[in-house]
C-alpha cells in the first residue's frame, strides 16, 4: 500500500500538465495590479503636465498683455482674466473644453506685477535677472487641480489628491 501511494505521488510530482495554468493564476493578479498602477501614475503625470502647460501659456500672455494700451484704444479688457482663460481652456474667450477634464477657471490665479512681485535683479552678489533696472516685476500664474484618478488610488485606499503648479514670467511693459 505504501509503495502504491509512493508511485501515485511520484507520478503526480513529475506530471507537468497544467503547470502554465497554475503559474498564470499566481502571476496574473500581480501583473494586473502593477499594470493598473503604471496606468494610474501615467494619467496623473499627463494631467499635471497639461496643467503646467496651461499655466505657462497663461503667464506668458499676461506678461505681454497691457490693459492700459487696450483701454486707451477703447477696449476694456482684463489681462488676468484672459490669461486664466488661456491657462484653462487654451483660448482667450474661455470656451470649449478645459485642457484637463474638470479643471476650472476658479482654480487658477494670475497675478500681474503686483508690488510684492518685483524682485531685485542681484541678490547676495548673484545676478537673478539680466536687466537695466534694479528691480524686475514678475507675472505669476498658479493653479490647483483635484485629481481623483481612474480608480486605482481609491482601490488602495488613497484619497483624491490636489495637484498644484505655477509658472512665472518676467513682466514686459511696452
Amino acid at each position: 500500500m505504501l509503495r502504491r501511494l509512493s508511485r501515485i505521488l511520484n507520478r503526480f510530482r513529475l506530471d507537468e500538465r497544467g503547470m502554465a495554468l497554475v503559474e498564470m493564476a499566481l502571476i496574473a493578479p500581480l501583473m494586473l495590479l502593477l499594470s493598473a498602477g503604471v496606468f494610474e501614475f501615467g494619467n496623473l503625470i499627463h494631467r499635471k503636465l497639461l496643467m503646467e502647460a496651461g499655466l505657462s501659456d497663461g503667464a506668458r500672455f499676461a506678461a505681454r498683455c497691457n490693459s492700459a494700451l487696450y483701454t486707451s484704444a477703447g477696449l476694456a479688457i482684463n489681462c488676468a482674466d484672459i490669461a486664466a482663460n488661456i491657462a484653462v481652456f487654451g483660448n482667450a474667450a474661455g470656451t470649449g473644453n478645459a485642457r484637463v477634464a474638470g479643471w476650472q477657471k476658479a482654480n487658477v490665479t494670475v497675478t500681474i506685477a503686483a508690488s510684492g512681485s518685483c524682485q531685485d535683479t542681484v541678490v547676495a552678489g548673484v545676478t537673478q535677472y539680466r536687466s537695466t533696472t534694479a528691480q524686475v516685476c514678475i507675472v505669476r500664474a498658479a493653479g490647483t487641480y483635484a485629481y481623483a484618478g481612474v480608480g486605482m488610488l481609491s482601490l488602495l485606499g488613497i484619497s483624491p489628491m490636489t495637484l498644484s503648479g505655477f509658472h512665472e514670467e518676467r513682466w514686459t511693459r511696452f
